[in-house]
């Protein structure tokens, strides 16, 4: 793993791509990102936190820390927000702060930072008036959107999956 000063947290929800999270890491970590994974109480439960956890070389997060405990999160330069599932999506455009994973986003939206997020939605939500409303209330925070039809894949046991390198190449133009 690369060192370097660059800081990004991955907020991942329970989506098929979440699977192959790992990868991900990898990716990242050859341009000399350092990796945060926060992943909503679902996702952790579909992925091995432990061996995620080595990948990035630092524990995944799930739950809020309490509030007499150090902040185990440095400040991020980065957010990519992947996947993230029609819920989270309508939650987050709304404010709901329900998981730590929401409230980063919440937060990092206060912050100005910068966020980009893969949604991982199916045609049929895509469609629904309430995720259009959504992805428009965070492109207008200034949250960069990545087309799913560009980076969404099938596995060879027909599992919806990301690109992740391509899903690496666009949300790093012009880091």
């Amino acid at each position: 793993m690369a060192v370097s000063d660059r800081t990004m947290y991955i907020v991942a929800a329970a989506a098929p791509p979440v699977l192959k999270l790992g990868d991900l890491v990898k990716l990242l970590h050859a341009r000399d990102w350092k990796t945060y994974v926060i992943a909503t109480p679902t996702a952790a439960s579909w992925i091995d936190v432990d061996v995620l956890s080595e990948a990035s070389g630092y524990p995944v997060r799930v739950y809020p820390r309490k509030p007499h405990e150090e902040d185990p999160l440095p400040p991020a330069d980065l957010i990519l927000a992947a996947p993230v599932t029609f819920n989270s999506i309508n939650k987050w455009a709304h404010g709901h702060s329900d998981t730590l994973a929401l409230g980063l986003l919440n937060e990092a939206l206060g912050l100005g930072l910068r966020i980009i997020t893969a949604p991982c939605v199916k045609q049929t939500l895509r469609s629904h008036p309430a995720y259009s409303a959504s992805i428009a209330t965070l492109k207008n925070c200034g949250v960069r959107v990545l087309d799913p039809d560009a980076i969404t894949v099938r596995t060879p046991e027909g599992l919806v999956s990301f690109d992740w390198s391509m899903v690496v190449s666009l949300s790093l133009t012009n880091c």
